[in-house]
């Protein structure tokens, strides 16, 4: 994976946050960021589809994940799904069409 260097400002809180987090989890404090960063995104597309503001293909786009990995996650919330059962009758026409 590259990785881009980035510069930001954050509070002296959630610095000391971050770097307890970093010892507590024998990591470096740009390992730390990086997966709160990751956390967060997951925790974003979960409430976009809360909402309904998202699909769950694009759930899983803004989470980082593929599709059957967000169904796991969404689930592992205790999130219900949003499918009805016409997404479920377009979703068994594409499969009927690729196979």
């Amino acid at each position: 994976m590259a990785y881009t260097t980035m510069s930001i400002r954050i509070d002296k809180d959630d610095y000391d946050f971050v770097k307890k987090l970093a010892i507590e989890e024998k990591e470096d404090i740009s390992a730390a960021v990086r997966e709160l960063i990751n956390l967060g995104r997951i925790h974003f597309a979960i409430e976009q589809y809360k909402s309904g503001t998202a699909s769950l293909g694009r759930t899983a786009k803004l989470a980082g994940v593929s599709i059957s990995e967000m169904i796991d996650i969404l689930a592992n919330y205790g999130v219900k799904s949003n499918l009805d059962e016409e997404d479920y009758r377009e979703g068994l026409k594409n499969l009927e069409a690729v196979y």
